[in-house]
């Protein structure tokens, strides 16, 4: 419920300080909150801050494979469109683990569940995500594990 406040106040701030773009952003973050608020998960009214992590990711990735396509399509105007708007939503997400961090905590986690192979990448990817859930990228998460289980 903060993050709704939260975001609800800085679309009052960036209105007040006519950023369109800053706006735009804003409010694709709200939508997504109302549209899970009247979702079937949520029964109290209230979003779990880990449902509001995993949404915000989900907005992020969005935006940054949409500019991935648009500068395929060679439409950098509206790819850089998708990358600031990613970069507006970055700031509600906690701060991001560096490589470093991510590879001692995944060779812990490979320890514990005693993962030899690649074959083993599922146990060891699903106690990270638990672990790591809105401080890392799935997508990074999983190739260091292919790079220290060696894929």
């Amino acid at each position: 419920m903060e993050l709704e406040k939260l975001i609800n106040d800085d679309i009052k701030q960036a209105m007040l300080n006519k950023d369109k773009s800053k706006l735009e952003a804003l409010r694709a973050i709200k939508a997504a909150l109302l549209l899970e608020k009247t979702g079937k998960d949520v029964t109290s009214g209230e979003i779990p801050d880990e449902v509001e992590l995993k949404l915000l990711q989900k907005l992020v990735k969005q935006r940054r494979e949409s500019a991935e396509v648009y500068k395929s399509q060679n439409r950098p105007d509206l790819a850089e469109v998708e990358i600031f708007q990613a970069s507006i939503i970055e700031k509600y997400l906690p701060e991001q683990m560096s490589e470093e961090e991510l590879k001692g905590i995944i060779q812990g986690i490979i320890t514990k569940t005693g993962a030899q192979s690649i074959k083993d990448m599922g146990k060891v990817m699903g106690m990270a995500s638990k672990e790591l859930a809105g401080k890392a990228d799935n997508k990074a998460v999983a190739d260091i594990i292919k790079q220290i289980l060696g894929a």
